[in-house]
């Protein structure tokens, strides 16, 4: 437990080795499910995108009403995010997370029920509300367990779960849907039912791993409990002494506002692959649903690889803006080419494109927190998130409306690009992150932070 110091001193720091013992038990009991958690609500977020043309044949879903259904969940996830932090802060994790995880299974179980286009905008309109806090409520989480010095790891150990979703989720869905005609339904329908039903499950499930206070938990020992409370209490007190700032302040700040822009740029390319390479697969012809499944896992999985090989190198960079905007490039690149030659060549344009988002993101995140004044650097990359992830409702909207009025995604596909390149001049007009934060500073991975509460 941390010592008391002299009257009118800071009391001493609890004992690392306790706090240590601590975190890594946490680490190894609840991370596992939070990962797994993450997984599954990536998967229920994107299913959607490998059955664009059943539900035009089955129930008169076209392109354009395709695109604005697959990005009505991005509109309600950002006007439903912070009520549900704030929520989640009154009710606790293990109360709070668990029915976010319950409720977006049950709306994803829902879809196999559809029977029109405005079944299809309600329900994904009700998944964005179902879905919204949870990624930023795992964030609050890690806040209310974690020290700073120890939150960079588990995000990243967290994250990996988004990276391993992007995997898993074509090979899942695509073997689902050859379920196809199994009792009379359609594979579709099959696909959102027991994907639905293993949310219910895993959220069911979930309820028994976690742990909403330090002091619940009894798989730590009495002294491990007091010395990890201390020290959060410790850098609780230290972010309480940070100035608050409006959030249409925040919106308004130039450094705010330009990596919001730059962010917005790299999730219209993201959003638009998760939602579109499915069809764009299948383009290439005599592939069955899990053949398509796991053809569309590639770009992914050149993705993440690279990522991780990436971030090896330029973790100890002190200045990671070259190397973002070298990736935005060959995501423009990527997303140019792919409306030329075969489907085969798209698919591997799209890699490039993918491989360019992915790694794009690994770096945005701690150039973002070391770009920011530390006075707005917690709101701040708050708001960049929020306003910078309605790039998920722009771009399928986008791309349906393009293919609906011209038959073709290309013209989607430039819109990226130059979406891409405008995002490389703003990664240069940027300030050069301060120093420290590089090469030679704490080897701690930056801490993401919760969304904020409404000023």
């Amino acid at each position: 437990m941390a010592q008391q110091g002299p009257p009118g001193q800071e009391a001493a720091p609890p004992a690392p080795e306790l706090v240590d013992r601590a975190v890594s038990k946490f680490l190894r009991r609840v991370m596992p499910m939070l990962v797994l958690m993450l997984v599954v609500n990536q998967m229920d977020r994107t299913n959607v995108g490998f059955v664009q043309d059943d539900l035009s044949a089955d129930i008169g879903v076209g392109a354009a009403a395709y695109g604005l259904g697959a990005g009505l969940f991005f509109i309600s996830y950002a006007i439903f995010e912070v009520p549900s932090n704030m929520l989640m802060e009154r009710f606790g994790a293990r109360v709070w997370l668990t029915r976010i995880m319950i409720s977006w299974g049950a709306v994803t179980l829902a879809m196999c029920f559809m029977h029109g286009v405005t079944s299809f905008y309600v329900l994904r309109f009700l998944l964005g509300i179902a879905e919204a806090g949870f990624f930023p409520g795992v964030m609050y989480y890690f806040t209310t367990w974690l020290p700073n010095s120890y939150r960079g790891r588990a995000s990243a150990i967290f994250l990996g779960g988004s990276a391993t979703a992007y995997i898993v989720t074509g090979p899942i869905s695509g073997a689902l849907l050859e379920m196809h005609g199994l009792g009379g339904f359609a594979g579709w329908r099959w696909m959102f039912a027991m994907e639905g039903a293993i949310s219910i499950v895993v959220g069911l499930v979930a309820a028994f791993f976690l742990v909403s206070k330090i002091a619940d938990a009894r798989w730590l020992t009495a002294e491990e409990r007091n010395a990890l409370s201390a020290a959060v209490e410790r850098d609780r007190a230290s972010r309480s002494r940070e100035p608050k700032v409006s959030r249409l302040r925040l919106v308004l700040h130039p450094q705010v506002a330009l990596l919001t822009l730059v962010f917005f740029a790299m999730a219209l390319t993201g959003y638009a692959i998760t939602f579109w390479l499915p069809s764009l697969v299948d383009d290439i012809g005599g592939l069955s649903p899990f053949q398509v499944g796991l053809l569309s896992a590639v770009p992914w999985i050149c993705a993440v690889v690279t990522m991780y090989t990436m971030s090896r190198y330029t973790d100890r960079m002190p200045d990671r803006r070259p190397y973002l905007a070298i990736v935005l490039v060959l995501s423009a690149i990527g997303t140019f080419l792919a409306t030329l030659g075969s489907p085969w060549f798209g698919l591997a344009a799209i890699t490039l494109a993918a491989v360019g988002s992915k790694c794009g993101a690994n770096l945005f995140w701690p150039l973002a927190q070391s770009s920011l004044d530390l006075k707005v650097t917690a709101s701040g990359l708050a708001v960049i998130n929020s306003l910078g992830n309605l790039g998920g409702f722009v771009a399928p909207t986008l791309f349906g409306y393009l293919e609906e009025s011209t038959g073709s995604t290309n013209g989607g596909l430039y819109a990226l690009s130059a979406a891409s390149l405008v995002a490389v001049v703003g990664v240069y007009l940027l300030r050069r992150p301060a120093a420290g934060t590089g090469a030679g500073a704490d080897t701690e991975a930056p801490a993401p932070v919760p969304a904020p509460t409404a000023h």
